[in-house]
Order: C-alpha cells, then structure tokens, then sequence
C-alpha cells in the first residue's frame, strides 16, 4: 500500500509533501475516504478513496475552495493524484485501510497549514431546506422510464450533505414539487412567499433550488455489428442550482454541473432511479461526482455567510428567535438586530434590503432550534417587530 501511496501522490508538489511545516499553527486532520468498488477494480476504488480523504481534510481544515474540481483537479490520471488548493500539505501518513462489500475506505493523517483565514462564521451550524430539483425536459427521461429522477437525486444531495458531516446541514423538503422557472430566469421575478413557506416549514437558514436542464443520450457507443454486445449509450448530465436566504429571501449563489456518463442499459429496459443497480452504473455515479461537488461547493459558500436568524416572538423585552444549540449558539452570545424590507428601484426592480438597528440583544435561554434573548440592560427595544433579521455579532464569550 505505501508504494501505491507513493504513486498516487506523485502528482503532489515535492513543496506540499515532504517539506515539513516551520508553522506553529499547522494542524493534524485525520479523515477517512469512501469509494465504491467497480469491476473489481481496487486500484481505482483505493485512488477514489485517497482522493475523498484528503479533499475532506482540506475542506475541514479552512482551505477555501470554489469547486472540488479545484481542490483535487477531480482527475485521476495516470495514477497521479493531482492536487490544486489554498491549504498546505505537509506531511500524509496513511492510517488503515478496509475493504467492505463493495466499498473501499481509506483512512490518512494529514499535516495540514492553511495558509487562509478561517471565517469566524464558520463554526455556526447554516440549516439548508433541500428542494425537489425540477425536471425541466421531461421527454429525455423517456429512455429507462427514469421519470422520477429529479426526486431521487434530491434525495441523493439531502444524504451527500448529511454525510459530509459539515457545518451545512440539510433538512428534507424534496417531496414536494416545486415549479422553479421564474428563479433560474433573468427576470429575477421569482416568489417571496414560496420562499418564506419553504424556510417556515423547514426553520432553514437558507433554500437550494434546482433544475435538471439536460438527460439527453448521444449515438450508440457499440457497434451494430457486435450484437452479441448489449446496447452501450452515452448520457448527458446538466443541472442548476440556486442557493438563497431563508430570512431575507436574497439570491446568495448559484452555479451549474454538467457531465457525462456511459448508460449500460438496454434502450427498452426501465430503470429503477432509486436501485443500487442505477446508482452503481457509470451514469449514476457521474451524478453523485457531481453531488459531491456540489457539497463542497455548499460548504465553501456557507462556512463565510453571517449567522441570521428572526424573531418569531415577542413579549416585553424578551425575544424569541429561530436560532438555537442546533446553530451553535451559545448562552450570553450577543446578536444584532436589522429591519427587512425591499427597495424599487427606477426600473422596477425589486430588491431585499436590511437596515441594521442600533438594538443589541443577548442569549439568556437556549433550546434546540431556538432561543430566548433580552436587550441589553433590560432596555426597551424601540420598533423592533415579528420577523426582523438577527445576526451574531460575536462568537467569543
């Protein structure tokens, strides 16, 4: 295994693995990386594997990345893993490794100097409602009758941020389906109110939204000519997402992932979206590449966004709010208040808007997803209503 090490780091920098760090503040992560065995090929399982380990330690360790893609570069190549980031390795040691049923897990020591700031955000929990994604071409399913798999890669993106054991945890609200047109169009006249359904509901900080824009399959891979071969086609893969706040109901982010898979099964055959059968395909598993990415992306895009929450209640100077221990909040914690509201500008556009308020509030009970909080010094909390924006402004105690 250490030679095979060897060779799947060849691709790293001499700098970002042998060099041992002068920093006193380079850290240790261990972290364990999951891949699923196809073919019986173990060296690609056990590279995958590497390859899952080391992008969570430096995701974990504060390096600030836009893509998985630019973590890892994505690619295996050759046997070389090859390695891009704003996180500095210094040093992997390799911990054990484990064979089960069909999967391959790999366990790495890394000494890791992250050469960017964490954000001081970052160790608040960010609750994010997981939304049926939209299927925008129905027809493409019609091959393998895979018309519910918009509901099953929904599902398959609440388990991926789930696992990843992260501070963007998702709650599930992708049973419910959803037309989504009006927030993927540049009109940028989608609805408030669905938003504010989804958050009240789900008590998340903020919404995923997607659209699968592309199913559609190429020419037959294999020839007509080799009809002892079963049919071999190769299908495309596009979707969008669009990530906005739960409070203030503002577009934060938004991004697309395309790619392609070889779909192994007959023309006529219908396909189970939610069998290991699909997901263990190489279509199936270039969608949960993609899912993967898109966890991560999440986690960079979250780890820097400020805490908010609102103010469900209201009785004298005590404050009910919809951040609790779930958050990361803790007692004595000091919160700012901002009133919401929206601006028109010349066109006719409108915009959310947050004007903060001079009125602070501090943590006094805490519960699972929420907490109690008074002014401080018991003063009066001069216009503040039912739904005005709370935001933490300090994380030391």
């Amino acid at each position: 295994m250490k030679s095979f090490l060897l060779k799947a780091f060849a691709g790293l920098s001499a700098t970002a693995l042998f060099t041992f760090s002068t920093f006193s503040n380079a850290q240790w992560y261990e972290s364990t990386g999951h891949a699923l065995i196809q073919n019986n090929d173990i060296s690609a399982a056990k590279s995958a594997a590497i390859k899952d380990a080391i992008t969570q330690a430096l995701v974990f360790s504060g390096a600030r990345v836009s893509s998985v893609q630019t973590l890892v570069d994505g690619v295996l190549m050759q046997d070389q893993l090859k390695i891009s980031s704003h996180g500095e390795i210094q040093k992997i040691e390799l911990v054990s490794e484990n064979k089960y049923d069909d999967k391959f897990a790999i366990t790495l020591r890394l000494d890791i100097f992250a050469q960017t700031e964490q954000c001081p955000q970052s160790s608040f929990n960010k609750f994010v409602a997981v939304t049926q994604s939209q299927l925008a071409h129905r027809e493409q399913a019609r091959m393998g009758q895979i018309f519910d798999v918009n509901k099953a890669i929904s599902k398959r993106i609440f388990t991926t941020l789930q696992k990843s054991k992260m501070s963007a945890l998702p709650v599930a609200y992708y049973n419910i389906p959803l037309n989504v047109d009006s927030y993927f169009s540049q009109q940028y006249d989608y609805s408030k109110v669905q938003l504010e359904e989804i958050s009240s509901r789900t008590n998340a900080q903020y919404v995923l939204l997607s659209q699968i824009t592309d199913l559609s399959t190429s020419d037959k891979l294999n020839s007509d000519y080799a009809f002892w071969q079963d049919d071999s086609y190769q299908r495309n893969y596009k979707i969008e997402f669009s990530l906005f706040n739960g409070t203030t109901y503002e577009q934060l982010w938004s991004n697309s992932y395309q790619g392609q898979g070889t779909w192994p099964f007959e023309k006529t055959a219908i396909i189970d979206v939610n069998s290991d059968r699909f997901w263990q395909s190489p279509y199936g598993q270039s969608i949960q590449d993609i899912n993967q990415t898109l966890s991560y992306d999440l986690q960079a895009v979250l780890a820097c966004f400020p805490t908010q929450g609102k103010i469900m209640h209201m009785e004298n100077s005590k404050i009910v709010i919809n951040l609790g221990k779930a958050h990361g909040l803790k007692k004595g914690q000091m919160l700012s208040i901002a009133h919401h509201n929206y601006l028109t500008d010349a066109a006719g556009n409108v915009m959310p808007h947050t004007t903060t308020t001079l009125n602070k509030i501090r943590v006094e009970q805490l519960y699972q997803q929420t907490a109690v909080a008074v002014s401080i010094d018991d003063q009066p909390l001069p216009g503040v209503q039912i739904n005005d924006v709370v935001e933490v402004i300090s994380q030391d105690l």
